[in-house]
């Protein structure tokens, strides 16, 4: 008896893992897919590491700064198959992937809001991560939280 209820038990497990595999990984290539979209649609947007845009144009409004936030939740499969990563040790490259999609939501969130308020140029962009949860052993699911900010300007015609 005490046997059947450890493959029960077993099951219930590959059949929870089999649900996030493809809930976890669906919702992550929904959310990929969404990325190139907005990306492909910003890519006529400038963006740039300078401190000072060398291109603003005078007379147009005045530079402003833009914030945009993200919180990306890892799924409970990555959880777990990084939590064995952790055992063995590695590189956890789920949490890379999961940090990467956050990175390129809040800039992508970042260029939205800017475009909104009639700005075609950021510069001094910033990304600053977040960890929300702390080192605390109540922490049971990894988050990437992003903060991501920069200076709105107006780009002229002329290449910068």
């Amino acid at each position: 008896m005490e046997y059947i209820e450890h493959i029960v038990d077993f099951g219930i497990l590959v059949v929870l893992l089999a649900l996030g595999l493809l809930a976890g990984g669906y919702a992550e290539r929904k959310h990929l897919r969404s990325l190139a979209r907005r990306e492909a649609a910003n890519g006529d947007f400038f963006i740039s590491q300078l401190k000072s845009f060398p291109g603003a144009v005078p007379g147009m409004t005045a530079p402003s700064i833009i914030v945009g936030e993200v919180v990306i939740a890892s799924d409970y499969l990555k959880t777990f198959l990084s939590g064995l990563r952790k055992i063995f040790g590695g590189e956890l490259r789920s949490y890379n992937s999961l940090l990467g999609r956050a990175r390129r939501e809040a800039l992508q969130r970042l260029v939205e809001r800017a475009r909104a308020e009639g700005y075609n140029a950021l510069c001094n962009v910033r990304l600053e991560s977040v960890d929300i949860a702390g080192n605390t052993k109540a922490r049971r699911m990894p988050m990437a939280a992003i903060v991501a900010s920069a200076t709105a300007y107006h780009r002229g015609t002329v290449a910068v």
